[in-house]
């Protein structure tokens, strides 16, 4: 079975997410913590449902849906930064978007230029 990278990637960012709500909660941030949890979980969930599409336009569809929550968790994760609701290290989460985000704009890239191309 082939590897689908920005899945996997796409897990770990989760992974770390839940690690991050998780001591925004323990520090009482309960507002924009949701919001980042939200978003962040819901790049995965896409890319997941993307992968059982029945056509090149829907998941065309999903993979822009997740490009967007990727940038829409970059927007919570500075305003949580900004905040400085808790003391930590935030350069692996950052990288770690920042290559689910990469990886997501050449998908969409590539799934609209496949799709312009068929038309």
């Amino acid at each position: 079975m082939k590897k689908n990278i920005v899945k996997e990637k796409s897990l770990e960012l989760s992974f770390m997410a839940i690690d991050i709500y998780k001591e925004l909660l323990a520090s009482n941030e309960y507002i924009l913590s949701k919001q980042f949890l939200r978003s962040s979980t819901s790049i995965g969930a896409n890319i997941f449902e993307a992968d059982g599409s029945y056509s090149k336009k829907e998941f065309a569809s999903k993979m822009s849906i997740s490009s967007k929550e990727a940038k829409e968790t970059a927007y919570w994760t500075i305003l949580l930064k900004y905040g400085n609701f808790i003391d930590r290290n935030w350069e692996q989460f950052d990288n770690q978007l920042l290559e689910v985000t990469k990886l997501l704009t050449a998908i969409v890239k590539t799934s609209h230029t496949r799709e312009f191309i068929n038309h």
